[in-house]
């Protein structure tokens, strides 16, 4: 069993780095984060399995003004993400080398401007004080 666990992780390894030898556009961190929002999104939606282009980019925005508050999008701009659009070109390389599943009507167009960055997240940072 663990010996099958590790190789499904090594096959995940390789997948990704095939993706990032094949599109150099986004860090390596890009993805993981993306990953992680899919976690969060899934999470917050109590539900199991798909979730839509809008859901996801809602809840990569969420994710990440409460994981880097107001340094959110420079940290996404960091790793090469600077519009939703790139939500979906992540998704959709994950896809590609079956990380990921969709279902017949996802397209990455789900992802297409669906809010703006400066407005989610320099705007959208709520600061609490204690």
């Amino acid at each position: 069993m663990a010996e099958t666990k590790s190789k499904q992780s090594m096959n995940k390894v390789f997948a990704l780095l095939k993706i990032l030898d094949k599109d150099k556009r986004y860090d390596p961190e890009a993805y993981s984060f993306i990953m992680a929002s899919l976690g969060y999104t899934i999470k917050k939606l109590d539900r199991k399995g798909h979730v839509t282009g809008q859901e996801l980019s809602d809840g990569v925005k969420d994710y990440c003004l409460e994981q880097f508050g107001p340094m959110a999008r420079l940290v996404l701009e960091k790793w090469g993400i600077k519009s939703t659009n790139d939500f979906g070109e992540i998704v959709f390389n994950l896809i590609d080398s079956g990380l990921l599943g969709k279902t017949d009507h996802d397209r990455k167009e789900d992802f297409h401007n669906r809010y703006d960055f400066r407005e989610a997240f320099d705007k959208g940072c709520k600061y609490l004080l204690h």
